[in-house]
């Protein structure tokens, strides 16, 4: 995806670190971390495991609090808001993807989608829901709670409950980790339209070198130091 260097600057990232306390002292599992992304750009997130990568996607979406640094997202400096306040944020210019899926198990696909919408009070949640799961191959799916779903349907409805609300950042943890490789393919296929579709900045934590290459950017964490490769 070829990105405009003018386009607004959406997550801007200084000085950023995070330690914890243990028994045998300090760990530093993120250290002096400085990037900026603009609108529209896609980047993908690797490194060993325990290298601190998803440590770094929740300190970009304002979910942990880190030790020192700064995140601003959509033009708001998380850490000097309340933990309300960076929700509110959050739920209004992120939507997620995990590789958990994190559906609710008692609401239907139809539901699930429905679910952010009728948060920020859209009036046509049904209709919008709707159409955003028949967009991703699952019209005839929407009765079906996430027990009856495959693993690449239910990632297929996390995928809609993330666009339906149209963020302006997608934040994407390890989606295909636990699909097969065909379903997991299908699914980044269907990822990557959506988000061109909507325009959206792609911000994806993968271990698959072959994914994280299809985005324009790849920011590689290695011992929670980050260098970046073209």
């Amino acid at each position: 995806m070829i990105q405009n260097s003018e386009s607004a600057i959406v997550v801007q990232v200084h000085n950023l670190g995070k330690s914890v306390e243990d028994s045998s002292g300090t760990l530093d599992i993120l250290h002096k971390i400085d990037f900026t992304l603009r609108a529209g750009e896609t980047v993908a997130i690797v490194g060993a495991s325990g290298s601190g990568k998803s440590t770094l996607l929740s300190l970009l979406a304002g979910l942990d609090v880190p030790t020192q640094g700064r995140v601003e997202l959509c033009g708001c400096d998380l850490f000097a808001m309340t933990e309300d306040a960076r929700a509110g944020h959050r739920a209004e210019h992120v939507g997620f993807v995990f590789q958990s899926f994190q559906l609710l198990s008692h609401l239907t696909a139809l539901e699930n989608v429905m679910l952010p919408l009728e948060l920020r009070g859209t009036r046509n949640a049904r209709t919008q829901a709707s159409a955003m799961l028949e967009r991703v191959g699952l019209a005839k799916r929407l009765s079906h709670r996430p027990a009856t779903l495959s693993g690449g349907e239910q990632q297929r409805v996390a995928l809609a409950r993330a666009f339906v609300v149209r963020p302006q950042v997608l934040m994407a943890d390890e989606p295909t980790g636990s699909l097969d490789h065909a379903t997991g393919q299908a699914i980044m296929e269907l990822m990557f339209d959506l988000n061109r579709e909507a325009g959206t900045t792609l911000i994806l934590v993968t271990h698959d070198p072959q994914i994280a290459t299809r985005c324009g950017r790849i920011l590689h964490i290695e011992a929670g130091h980050l260098t970046e490769q073209a």
